[in-house]
């Protein structure tokens, strides 16, 4: 059984006095089912779970009126056994993307506050209104790298061991580097598609990860077709399938042209938009100057884009890519994996994601506040860790702070703190 973070967090939202419709957000298959099903049958006397994709059926119970008493109405007739008794039940509207009369519905849902009401799925569909104010979201991601280590039976002490040697800048004892190194690499082949991670951890079979990886990719390719308006299915496709392109390239930045030769810029910005909505790409803003506020200083029009699990994008790449990855050989891709792997564990710990590049001779992976100052983080995949570009930004842009995240141990120099790269769940 896959422990997962968000447990906790559903957890302290049922015990909210003033609690709202929850939503949860996140790409198909990285486990929402599983664990709001989970939550709900270890925590709730009643539970109605409404699946609108498994019965079509249940759609019609949001057709007519919104008021709760005729939605209770439309549910029994349809699930004779539900029972609605107040603060002991709860709701799971589960696929609500297929039904978008749903989120109008839960306005009504959450003024009413007689049951406990979670909704998911993603919402690719416009809707007439949005009940703003009425509901409250979390966000799922696939598993973060901590979570991979304990479904790999590496045990919760063993972390916080290893976070005393982050927090002290002492050296990891060999063997506990090697160890979580090596880990890192599964992770970054294996990713944290729970389905993906539970075959790994019982069968070692990385051609069984690639199998179950390419079909969520397919799955993912068909979602665009199926979901996506007319208009821009076959161009939210070829961005999908462009992100290990452009990772290739020794210049990230996303470029329309690598799309389709000349395609200006509008014509695609929708579908990146559509995939970074349905959770499958993280965007990564360039800053104009490595400054607070981040917001205000990243251009909307310069950007990277990173797969939001990495194993998902090892498993776009050619075949022999994850044997290159366990034996530390990156061929083309060099240091596009480990920046995405790190993109992606950043994103997982609630940053937004921004990098500097000055007159292509100066480039940062990663810009972050971290212990409330503006740091600059750059991500080495190969053991030679000088810092050329660290050293440029600290000493002529006014930065302060500079961290490395390579396979290396940790080592102090000056502004400059080089992380072994699977602290960086710490950051």
């Amino acid at each position: 059984m896959l422990e997962r973070k968000i447990y906790k967090d559903l957890l302290e939202w049922k015990n909210k006095k003033d609690k709202k419709v929850l939503i949860v957000k996140g790409a198909h298959q990285v486990g929402k089912t599983y664990i709001i099903d989970k939550f709900a049958r270890e925590n709730y006397d009643f539970y109605i779970y409404i699946n609108f994709i498994q019965n079509d059926d249940y759609k019609t119970i949001f057709d007519g009126s919104f008021d709760v008493d005729t939605i209770i109405k439309q549910v029994s007739l349809l699930i004779p056994n539900a029972q609605f008794i107040p603060r002991k039940t709860l709701i799971f509207l589960d696929e609500i993307q297929v039904c978008p009369k749903v989120i109008a519905a839960l306005k009504f849902l959450s003024i009413d506050n007689r049951f406990d009401v979670i909704a998911s799925g993603i919402n690719y569909k416009e809707v007439s209104t949005y009940p703003n104010g009425y509901v409250e979201h979390l966000e799922m991601h696939s598993m973060d790298f901590e979570e991979f280590c304990w479904a790999n039976g590496i045990s919760k002490q063993f972390i916080l061991d290893i976070k005393e040697y982050f927090i002290s800048k002492r050296e990891v004892p060999i063997d506990m580097h090697d160890k979580m190194m090596s880990l890192f690499k599964e992770y970054i082949v294996v990713g944290g598609m729970p389905r993906v991670v539970n075959d790994f951890v019982n069968n070692h079979n990385f051609l069984n990860v690639l199998n179950l990886q390419k079909g969520i990719i397919d799955d993912y390719a068909n979602e665009i077709m199926k979901y996506v308006f007319n208009s821009e299915k076959t161009k939210a496709k070829a961005c999908f399938l462009s992100i290990s392109k452009h990772l290739a390239q020794d210049y990230k930045k996303f470029r329309y042209g690598l799309v389709e030769k000349g395609a200006p810029s509008g014509k695609y910005s929708g579908s990146l938009m559509w995939l970074y909505d349905a959770g499958i790409i993280n965007f990564c803003y360039n800053l104009s100057k490595p400054e607070l506020p981040f917001e205000g200083n990243s251009r909307s029009d310069v950007f990277k884009v990173y797969m939001r699990d990495t194993g998902l994008l090892m498993a776009m790449l050619e075949d022999g890519a994850q044997k290159e990855i366990i034996d530390g050989n990156l061929g083309i891709y060099k240091g596009a994996i480990y920046e995405n792997i790190i993109a992606d564990i950043f994103t997982k710990l609630g940053k937004k994601l921004y990098y500097f590049e000055h007159n292509s001779t100066l480039e940062i992976d990663f810009f972050i506040k971290y212990e409330n100052v503006v740091t600059a983080v750059e991500v080495k995949s190969a053991d030679n860790i000088k810092a050329k570009s660290l050293n440029s930004v600290i000493n002529n842009w006014g930065v302060n702070k500079g961290i490395k995240l390579s396979s290396k141990n940790i080592g102090v120099s000056d502004k400059i703190i080089n992380y072994p790269l699977y602290m960086a769940m710490f950051l």
